[in-house]
């Protein structure tokens, strides 16, 4: 799976969550102009868990990682 591939995912899983277009989120943009909050991050998390197989409990996520869906992407390209 490429970058771009995950970051497509990301984008429709995100674009799902938070109720938007999906031409209206971006892989550059910040999770907080999202509008994403607390529980949106679970939910974010558990779509990410359910769509990548990942445990992310188990990973070394850290904040910098979560900064956009991009930065984000690239840390589950380097997990797959």
């Amino acid at each position: 799976m490429t970058l771009n591939d995950i970051e497509d995912k990301l984008i429709q899983g995100i674009a799902s969550i938070t109720s938007r277009d999906k031409a209206s989120v971006e892989a550059d943009m910040p999770f907080h102009k999202l509008g994403i909050d607390s529980m949106g991050f679970v939910e974010v998390l558990v779509f990410i868990e359910k769509t990548f197989n990942l445990k992310l409990i188990e990973l070394d996520l850290t904040k910098k990682d979560f900064e956009t869906i991009h930065s984000l992407a690239s840390f589950i390209s380097r997990k797959l």
